[in-house]
Formats: structure tokens, C-alpha cells, sequence
């Protein structure tokens, strides 16, 4: 939705050079305007400097990410269209009217869509396959216990401390992990361990860390099912299974609360 905000706004600043009038003599004093001001620094720009260039970096960081998404999904961005647009812009000689241009680009983000949902949908059943050939292999290793969820674990180190119930707080460092290796949380990174009610997250931790003690490191390695399923977070795609060190370190009582007076 983001991306479309933009693409949209782009749209509209294209309109609003192509409404403004621009004879040879003002289309040369820009011109002169525009080479003076590649040639100072952020610190010598104009608050007017600044802002017509935040428009424009603004412009060329849009199609710059947008080219590198198409890129990754395989559709092209033909610059050679791209760049005569923008000049058809500034020159008011654009091709199609204002409501076409809005028209077309919005056709463009239904296809990008289309293939963004396309590309998910085989992601999501090739992380299927590889999560259970994973667990397949993973539970006939040493050492790794299969509960009757799925969920899979090991017991790195014991504890000696209080197991949680699945509504208490807890307070965690854990590293989560692809099947490839890939991090993509670490609260040790981070230099802080996690607070949080232990049902109030992901299937797989609510089970596996009431299994732990205090003071216990256990290695969770969790089927997709019980983790986030079909939804998508940052690193994390469709099916994914995913691997969590996990160190409970407190299970957290309430504050008691102050007597009545």
C-alpha cells in the first residue's frame, strides 16, 4: 500500500510540473538552476533547494526500489519509457491524459500484486516440503523429543528454577533461525532479553518453554503450523519452520499488590 501512496504521489507531481507553464527562456534558467545546484553542497542549499530536491530524491528512490522488486520477481522496468515519461512531464507532452496515467499505474501495481501473491504461493508449498522433510529427519537425531503437537526440542542445558504456566511472564534470550541458517531475531543482538505473557505468542513457544526450568537453554525447532503459518514477517515466508534457542532466564511473579489502608 505504501509503494502505491508513492507511485501515486510520483504520478501527481508529474501532473503538477506538466500544469506549469514553460517557455524556452524559463526552461533554460531551470536548466541553469538545476546544474548550479548539483554543484553545492546540502549545507549550501536553499530551504528551497532542499525541498525541490527531496521531491526529486524521493522520485528516483521510488522507481530504484520498485526496479529492484520487479527485478526480483521478473518483470522488467524499461528506463528508456521511464525517463521519457518524466521529460513528457516536465514538458507538458505527456502521451496519455492524467486520469489515463492514474489508470495505467494502478494496472501496473494489480500486476505487480499478482505476482508478489504468485511467487508467496510457491514460496509457502516449498517451505511446506522443506519443514517436513526437515522434522523428518530432525526427529530421529539423538536427543530430540517430538511432542504430540509436532513440536520438536532438545535440552541444551537443564535448569533448576520454576516452569511457567502458559499465562505467566517469562523473561527470555532466545536467537531464532531459518532452515538455512538465516537469523532473523536475536534478542542477545539486541543486548536485552524479552518480557512478555507466554500466551501471548506463537504456539510453539507457549508449549516448549512450559517445559523448561529457570535457568534452563533448550533448542525448539517448530513446524509451521505452530508458529506463523501462512502469514509472512520480515524474513520469516509463508510455512516456514523455524528454530529458536530459547534461555529462560525468569519466570516473572506480579508485583504484589499494596494492602489496603
Amino acid at each position: 500500500m505504501q509503494k502505491s501512496l508513492v507511485a501515486l504521489s510520483t504520478i501527481a507531481a508529474l501532473g503538477l510540473f506538466a500544469c506549469q507553464p514553460n517557455t524556452s527562456d524559463e526552461a533554460a534558467s531551470t536548466s541553469a538552476d538545476s546544474a548550479k545546484t548539483t554543484s553545492v553542497s546540502a549545507e549550501e542549499m536553499t530551504d528551497t533547494q532542499k525541498q525541490a530536491y527531496a521531491m526529486g530524491a524521493s522520485m528516483g528512490l521510488f522507481v530504484s526500489n520498485r526496479a529492484e522488486q520487479q527485478e526480483q520477481l521478473g518483470l522488467t522496468l524499461d528506463q528508456d519509457a521511464l525517463q521519457q515519461g518524466f521529460k513528457d512531464g516536465l514538458n507538458d507532452t505527456l502521451k496519455f491524459t492524467p486520469e489515463q496515467i492514474q489508470q495505467i499505474a494502478q494496472q501496473g501495481e494489480e500486476v505487480l500484486r499478482a505476482k508478489q501473491q504468485e511467487m508467496a504461493e510457491q514460496a509457502a508449498e516449498k517451505n511446506i516440503e522443506a519443514g517436513l522433510a526437515y522434522l523428518e529427519e530432525n526427529g530421529k537425531k539423538e536427543g530430540v523429543t517430538t511432542t504430540e503437537s509436532g513440536l520438536q526440542y532438545e535440552v541444551l542445558e537443564e535448569g533448576e528454577g520454576a516452569s511457567p504456566e502458559a499465562t505467566d511472564m517469562v523473561k527470555v534470550h532466545y536467537r531464532g533461525t531459518l532452515l538455512d541458517g538465516t537469523e532473523f531475531d536475536s534478542s542477545y543482538k539486541r543486548g536485552e532479553p524479552a518480557e512478555f505473557p507466554l500466551n501471548r505468542v506463537i504456539a510453539g513457544w507457549t508449549e516448549g518453554v512450559q517445559l523448561m526450568k529457570e535457568g534452563a537453554k533448550y533448542r525448539f525447532h517448530i513446524p509451521s503450523e505452530l508458529a506463523y503459518g501462512a502469514r509472512s514477517t520480515g524474513a520469516i515466508t509463508p510455512n516456514s519452520t523455524l528454530i529458536f534457542d530459547v534461555e529462560l532466564l525468569e519466570v516473572v511473579k506480579p508485583e504484589a499488590e499494596a494492602p489496603a489502608e
